[in-house]
């Protein structure tokens, strides 16, 4: 009786090598003939491996091993060009700077494919051993990551490596929240114009890039506005004019006697609609560092305050805001379009809250209530600190 005929292969071919292991190769989508990544000891395993390979290409799961070979500085350059137009200039600077200074030295001729998990963590330690802080490893780990997602979302591999990962903690730190007296001290003890620069931080809650930025077409003297719709911000020692960082214009109600004082120096101030309100003696944009060495830090000295940076008077803002008119008030106020980032970075419990609370909760005991009333001296004025009247 003739022996049985081994039946045909279906999907792809196995060989046996010299070695005795057998080599499959089978057909990828497009018809070509890719081998595996490794050889086999028997015939049936080479026969599992090509019966789940099969699967993969019929479920849309097979991706092409040739696309995992790209070098990852290669794909890092396609993704940030890719992502480029919708990105802030200063975030653009950032991201280039983090893919040309951490990730292509230790990771950007590698394949997409090797990178694994404990690649990314030993990348990680490195930078901690080399002394980096926290908040720029984490950044640069935040960038590798979209990346990597990048690669994912291409089809370039099949899983993203950034996964797993400890990151170092960030060191917990809490702004410095001034009372409206402390701020309006500071006010005085500026010089002008910066005085009026920094009651806008203070009493209208701008991030210092706004105030910069600031226009004579940006104050609406008659109506008591302020529209906040430019930033200006320093990426690798250039500095650009761009929009606010949520993307968002708002348009702020200024204290009376904040606008009474910005409308005396407007009329003071030569030139047009775009003049900026605030520059150097040179009439040239403020850089950060200068301002804050030449002008601010005297001012908080002046006060006899210390350690208190120009956005801790934002926060500050946002706790008076917050305090006493709620937190989407405050969200408002500094231009976030989520009232939970007001609150997780910002706005902090107005002192002495609560001892008014255990006050009011004798009340509750016995099943009344008291209306304890808002605290004072949050409002905006920048000269006394007072709460102006309800009708403002």
């Amino acid at each position: 009786m003739p022996g049985k005929r081994k039946s045909r292969r279906q999907f792809g071919r196995v060989r046996k090598l010299p070695s005795g292991r057998y080599q499959v190769r089978y057909p990828g989508p497009d018809g070509i003939l890719r081998p595996a990544d490794r050889t086999f000891l028997t015939t049936t395993d080479a026969d599992l491996w090509l019966a789940r390979k099969r699967i993969e290409i019929e479920e849309g799961r097979w991706l092409d091993p040739a696309e995992g070979k790209a070098m990852v500085q290669d794909w890092a350059a396609r993704w940030l060009a890719s992502v480029g137009p919708q990105l802030k200039h200063k975030t653009w600077a950032t991201y280039r700077s983090i893919i040309q200074s951490q990730i292509n030295p230790v990771l950007g001729d590698r394949e997409l494919s090797s990178v694994r998990p404990i690649t990314v963590a030993e990348w990680v330690s490195k930078m901690q051993t080399d002394g980096m802080g926290a908040s720029w490893i984490r950044q640069c780990y935040r960038v590798l990551a979209q990346i990597m997602d990048s690669a994912v979302d291409n089809g370039m591999i099949a899983m993203t490596p950034c996964r797993g990962v400890r990151l170092p903690r960030m060191p917990q730190t809490e702004p410095h929240i001034l009372t409206p007296q402390e701020a309006s001290e500071i006010v005085a003890n500026a010089k002008a114009p910066h005085d009026l620069l920094i009651a806008l931080l203070a009493f209208a809650g701008l991030r210092i890039g706004e105030a910069f930025a600031l226009r004579r077409a940006d104050i609406d003297v008659g109506a008591r506005l302020l529209v906040v719709d430019e930033n200006l911000a320093e990426a690798n020692g250039a500095l650009v004019f761009d929009t606010p960082k949520s993307h968002q214009k708002r348009v702020l109600s200024l204290a009376p006697s904040l606008v009474d004082r910005l409308s005396a120096y407007l009329d003071r101030l030569p030139g047009g609609e775009d003049t900026l309100l605030f520059t150097n003696r040179a009439g040239n944009p403020l850089r950060y560092n200068q301002w804050r060495k030449a002008y601010f830090n005297p001012a908080v000295a002046a006060a006899g305050l210390k350690d208190v940076t120009p956005h801790d008077l934002r926060a500050s803002h946002a706790t008076w805001v917050a305090d006493r008119y709620g937190v989407m008030t405050a969200a408002h106020r500094l231009g976030h379009s989520n009232a939970s980032v007001t609150t997780r970075h910002y706005a902090r419990p107005a002192a002495g809250r609560d001892a008014q609370v255990a006050e009011a909760s004798e009340s509750w005991i016995g099943g009344h209530d008291i209306d304890l009333g808002a605290r004072g001296g949050h409002g905006d004025s920048p000269q006394t600190g007072e709460e102006p009247p309800a009708s403002r």
